[in-house]
């Protein structure tokens, strides 16, 4: 298992170093269910805005409620470990709550990064009030046109026919 994926009990530890050590965290969440292209440019947006990139991963029984039948494709291991193989990726905590509340209060981010499908007015409650208590910026970045985990899974059912 790579060092770079941590346990959700020891985020908060790890992440409070990093700030003592004047490294501005920038924090992001998501299912990453089949890694595509358009995730890999989002990571790297979001790492650009800060020192250290912490990617919360939901976990399976999570995506199962989020996403339509048969998701996830991949498991909560094997995407943590492609996560955590990325460059601009330091950190990848798997969380098996619904909403990311528990991991963004973990990691106090500075900066907490959404895709372009979400406006600041859409977070989830809970997480936009963790957000405002510590203080973090919200920066949204724009989908990157063309790809999408949905759309990578009709291509290959497509495929198989």
């Amino acid at each position: 298992m790579s060092p770079k994926i941590v346990e959700l009990e020891q985020v908060s530890h790890r992440c409070d170093k990093l700030r003592a050590a004047g490294k501005r965290l920038v924090a992001t969440n998501g299912c990453f269910d089949l890694l595509h292209v358009g995730h890999v440019r989002y990571l790297q947006a979001a790492r650009a805005l800060g020192d250290f990139l912490a990617v919360g991963l939901n976990g399976d029984d999570s995506v199962r409620e989020l996403k339509e039948s048969g998701r996830p494709v991949t498991t909560e291991s094997d995407r943590a470990e492609l996560l955590a193989a990325l460059q601009c990726v330091d950190l990848v905590t798997i969380f098996p709550q619904l909403r990311a509340t528990q991991f963004i209060a973990a990691v106090r981010p500075a900066v907490y990064v959404k895709g372009g499908d979400y406006r600041s007015e859409t977070l989830d409650e809970e997480e936009r009030a963790v957000l405002k208590q510590i203080g973090a910026e919200i920066h949204l970045i724009p989908f990157e046109a063309g790809y999408s985990t949905s759309r990578l899974i009709e291509q290959i059912c497509k495929t198989r026919r």
